[in-house]
């Protein structure tokens, strides 16, 4: 099979789809790899590393979306959609319960659109999602901490405190892969923390780990309002695979949070669970503010450490793209239910039930369309 690995085009998007050593082992595994001059130069890689590795450098955009299948990063941005027809894979993270448009652009175009992030495991994980969860949740407290300084807007506390001086707090709406890791950081930095996850299993096993260091709260109205009014840093870590984001923090909650707090948005590349969110922001441009509290809406938050999100990416993304490579999607499908879970658009239909819902669009089951 001819893959397509072309540079990343969304703002201050640094990772790219495939490693040297990826590139490597889809080589030796009779395939040939594309990639676009300059794609990994973001993360650390030089086109001599894809060269070694057996890639075909290609300096045009349009000649590497030629391949069969392209594997990406990031969802296509606009000027991409041209690439699109009817006989190309699209092997990346689409998210498109927030992206209409392009779900639209899909199915006219006939792509085979399989997106990471509703690929799920027999037990029920999410394979291909859960590193760059693992690295957003960790890098949000990291951010949220930089804005939280006077000179970039915040309300000028230290997070750990100082002795004498009451440390910060954070509060996390949502106790998964994503709210678990974000804790670990802020724990990690002596932030006073509040959890809230709809869940009490969830619950349950983060005060089993942290016992009364972490305070936990079952994620309702009431217990977020109270919980964020005081918060330094608010971090929402809610995700519904393949639907957009509940709006759960109306605009009247965030109205009565302190000036210059921060609000931090793990899902808003899903929506958002924000109501004061009417807009995505950029690495180059990533803060607005809004009753006086900071809002921190990059929906790529991983690109800001491209090299070992990339790293981590590929680890999780290799394997299915080599079945699929060598298979045929089809074939891999068939024989891989986590792979058959990542079909978002096939055949010019919305094949995931969840952004069928969610862009109330028709729904059509994959399998059917084989």
């Amino acid at each position: 099979m001819l893959i397509g690995i072309p540079t990343e085009i969304k703002n201050n998007e640094n990772r790219v789809g495939l490693t040297p050593g990826g590139t490597e082992l889809l080589v030796k595994q009779g395939n040939k790899v594309m990639v676009q001059a300059g794609a990994g130069v973001g993360s650390g890689f030089t086109d001599e590393q894809y060269a070694e590795a057996g890639a075909i450098l290609e300096p045009s955009a349009e000649k590497v979306w030629s391949a069969e299948m392209v594997i990406k990063v990031k969802e296509p941005q606009k000027s991409e959609y041209k690439y699109f027809r009817k006989d190309l894979i699209l092997f990346t993270y689409l998210h498109l319960a927030n992206e209409p448009e392009l779900t639209t652009a899909l199915e006219e175009s006939g792509v085979t659109a399989i997106g990471y992030e509703t690929m799920v495991s027999e037990t029920g994980t999410l394979p291909l999602l859960n590193p760059m969860s693992v690295i957003a949740g960790r890098l949000s407290v990291q951010i949220a901490s930089h804005f939280l300084e006077s000179h970039n807007g915040g309300k000028g506390t230290l997070i750990g405190g100082v002795p004498g001086v009451q440390n910060g707090k954070v509060v996390i709406i949502g106790g998964g892969v994503t709210g678990r890791n974000a804790l670990q950081i802020a724990l990690g930095m002596g932030a006073h923390c509040t959890v809230l996850d709809v869940k009490p299993e969830v619950l349950t096993e983060i005060e089993e780990i942290y016992g009364t260091e972490v305070v936990t709260l079952m994620s309702n109205s009431l217990n977020i309002e109270e919980a964020i009014k005081d918060a330094d840093i608010v971090i929402g870590a809610v995700l519904i695979p393949g639907r957009k984001a509940p709006t759960l923090v109306s605009e009247k909650m965030v109205s009565q949070m302190q000036p210059g707090s921060v609000i931090i948005d793990i899902a808003v590349d899903q929506g958002g669970i924000f109501a004061t969110e009417d807009r995505t922001t950029t690495h180059d441009d990533p803060i607005y503010t809004k009753y006086g509290v900071l809002h921190y809406a990059v929906p790529n938050m991983p690109g800001a450490v491209a090299r070992t999100s990339t790293i981590a990416l590929t680890n999780a993304t290799l394997p299915y793209a080599a079945r699929i490579a060598k298979l045929g999607y089809i074939e891999a499908a068939k024989e891989d239910d986590t792979i058959l879970t990542g079909f978002n658009v096939f055949k010019g239909k919305v094949t995931n039930p969840d952004v069928a819902e969610s862009l109330d669009k028709e729904y059509a089951e994959v399998t059917s369309l084989f």
